[in-house]
């Protein structure tokens, strides 16, 4: 195998007998994912006495050994900038970031300097968990540019598969706030719709039918009536990209401010405009999730920040 890597010997017992061969090795394995185990192997980097084993989804017949080499992280090419960052918790493994509206996340076309990312690698000094790739280290999981709120990111790559894990089954306790476009009638509800990108827009999430979508569900409250509008809490079940803005509008109530969910002419332009408020009305207002490491509950939470703060005063009744 080419130099650069490093070997870990993997050995799976008779327990495993039946299963597929990336599902036991994450089993046997437990600080890499299913998904990054698979990738290795498509890759040729796990052998089974000298010979290179390819297939993810072979049969694991039980008492088999392997060599699996892992290769080093890439060095990021992302410029450490420094970005100052409202850092809510920190220790040697994770750290939470409240992230203001208007911070891209990753780099990414068109957004290749100012980002979360650039930040976090000024701020870390080289301590990011290296499982996102040169693009994303530390990134477990996104909130879109223009919303606001809580982040959890890693420093470990142990750190990484935990958290990956907790969203993968989603057991992270995620709590949104939104001022929506109108007064639901009823005090609370439960959207239950899959989302896909849009088959007429490539940016923009759509509900869909039938198995092309992947299952995003968010619970919501009404919490405050306003002047035809309403303070509005979402908890995801599910993370999907868009999905409390997508979700949202799809019962005839989307964020204020939304450029893409909206529909139509707002009643609240003009005061939109007033304010200078350009953005969707979303910010991320709790998170809670098992530390990786110690197994400790940890809980956070985050006021509206001045921009949604004023759009909602302004809209009291």
């Amino acid at each position: 195998m080419a130099g650069g890597h490093s070997i870990i010997s993997v050995s799976l017992d008779a327990g495993h007998a039946g299963w597929r061969l990336d599902r036991a090795l994450a089993d046997a394995v437990p600080t890499m994912s299913r998904e990054r185990l698979k990738a290795l192997i498509n890759a040729g980097a796990l052998e089974r006495e000298g010979t290179a084993v390819r297939d993810p989804s072979a049969k694991v017949k039980g008492g088999e050994s392997f060599s699996l080499a892992i290769p080093a992280p890439e060095p990021a090419h992302n410029a450490p900038q420094d970005i100052p960052l409202n850092i809510v918790f920190e220790d040697e493994h994770l750290l939470v970031v409240d992230k203001p509206a208007g911070l891209v996340v990753h780099p990414a076309a068109g957004n290749r300097e100012g980002t979360l990312v650039n930040a976090l690698l000024h701020h870390c000094a080289g301590r990011l968990s290296g499982i996102g790739g040169v693009a994303r280290p530390g990134i477990v999981h996104r909130i879109d540019k223009d919303t606001s709120g809580l982040l959890v990111v890693a420093k470990t790559d142990v750190a990484h598969e935990g958290l990956a894990k907790q969203f993968a089954a989603h057991s992270i306790d995620r709590r949104y706030l939104a001022i929506v476009n109108g007064v639901p009638m009823t005090a609370e509800g439960k959207v239950d719709a899959p989302l896909a990108r849009s088959a007429h827009d490539r940016k923009k999430i759509a509900i869909v039918e039938g198995n092309r979508g992947k299952r995003a569900v968010t619970h919501w409250k009404r919490l405050k009536v306003l002047k035809n509008a309403a303070l509005v809490e979402c908890r995801l079940e599910t993370g999907r990209t868009h999905q409390v803005r997508v979700h949202m509008a799809s019962i005839g109530h989307p964020l204020l401010g939304d450029p893409v969910y909206g529909r139509g002419k707002s009643v609240h332009r003009k005061l939109l405009n007033q304010l200078d408020f350009h953005r969707q009305a979303l910010h991320a207002a709790g998170l809670g999730f098992t530390h990786p490491v110690t197994k400790a509950r940890l809980s956070f939470e985050s006021a509206l920040p001045s921009d949604m703060q004023e759009l909602f005063t302004a809209l009291g009744v």
